[in-house]
């Protein structure tokens, strides 16, 4: 297990990836199908895989599921970090947790608690039972009903040593400008919109650095250019990328409700790879949305 501190340090230092979870014929984990998947990925330069995410559907994935997601990521690539998706109700959650740490994950992205709203000293006790239950680095996912106040935040990063990241999926800026303010390098940020390249330079001036690309699972290394010129603050190259690739894709994507997994997941499939479809409630793109896909990415495969 890689050390939380150092875990923090290696997200700052480049592009996060978010693996979409194959399934077989009978709706299984495939985990075959997965490893060909990384080990074709293994050659572009990431600072870690975040497994069994909201793009590897991990809300419709089994604890035990999840466990031989993270077991066959630290098979299929030993040299980068693997943090895994961990999530749903407190007892739950640090269960899945310390299952995760048991095959040797090196950090959890703490999804939103199931279901229900909740109070910020829920969510807080919620956080730190989970940070306590792990000695994993933890990384607090606001999305969704668990949306962590910059103040609340700050307490658990005073509390919980192993507490080291904070992803944004809401879209709040100012939030994510008042954390980044208040906690200034004791924490990583990350940029966890659907999509986040569309989003990355309005992060960038809230103090968010990096992001998780889903995009990178089926064009790596247009994920990567975008990732390189972000960092070089390279608005003009950032923004004929978008023209030219992220809008058309999006406009794919906000077809339907879902399509933010599903549109990943044909994208890696027509790359050549088994994926199976998509699990319920998500739907798979229709054969014709496929084909605009097979389109959008002819010049970058």
């Amino acid at each position: 297990m890689i050390e939380p501190n150092a875990l923090r340090d290696i997200i700052r230092s480049g592009l996060l990836s978010f693996p979409v979870t194959p399934f077989d014929a009978e709706d299984n984990f495939n985990a075959h199908a997965f490893a060909a998947h990384l080990e074709w990925l293994q050659p572009h330069p990431i600072a870690g895989l975040i497994v069994a995410g909201g793009t590897g559907e991990m809300f419709s994935l089994t604890p035990s599921e999840i466990i031989d997601v993270v077991k066959t990521a630290k098979q299929a690539q030993p040299n980068d970090p693997i943090i895994a998706g961990c999530g749903y109700g407190t007892k739950l959650a640090c269960e899945l947790a310390q299952g995760i740490e048991a095959a040797d994950g090196d950090g959890i992205l703490l999804l939103p608690h199931y279901l229900i709203g909740a109070p910020q000293d829920g969510i807080e006790a919620h956080i730190r039972a989970v940070c306590k239950s792990t000695n994993m680095g933890v990384i607090v996912y606001n999305r969704g009903q668990s949306v962590c106040s910059a103040e609340t935040l700050a307490r658990l990063a005073d509390e919980c040593p192993n507490l080291v990241g904070f992803k944004d999926g809401t879209g709040d800026i100012d939030t994510v400008k008042r954390i980044t303010v208040n906690n200034g390098d004791r924490l990583a940020y990350i940029g966890g919109m659907p999509t986040h390249e569309l989003f990355a330079q309005a992060y960038r001036g809230a103090g968010v650095d990096t992001y998780s690309s889903a995009v990178f699972n089926f064009v790596p290394e247009t994920a990567l250019k975008f990732h390189a010129a972000f960092q070089k603050g390279d608005d003009a190259t950032c923004e004929a990328m978008l023209r030219e690739f992220y809008y058309p894709f999006a406009k794919i994507r906000d077809r339907k409700t879902g399509y933010a997994v599903s549109a990943i997941k044909a994208g890696v499939a027509l790359r050549g790879f088994e994926t199976g479809p998509v699990r319920a409630p998500l739907t798979s793109l229709t054969e014709e949305e496929v084909e605009m896909m097979r389109t959008l990415i002819a010049d970058y495969s």
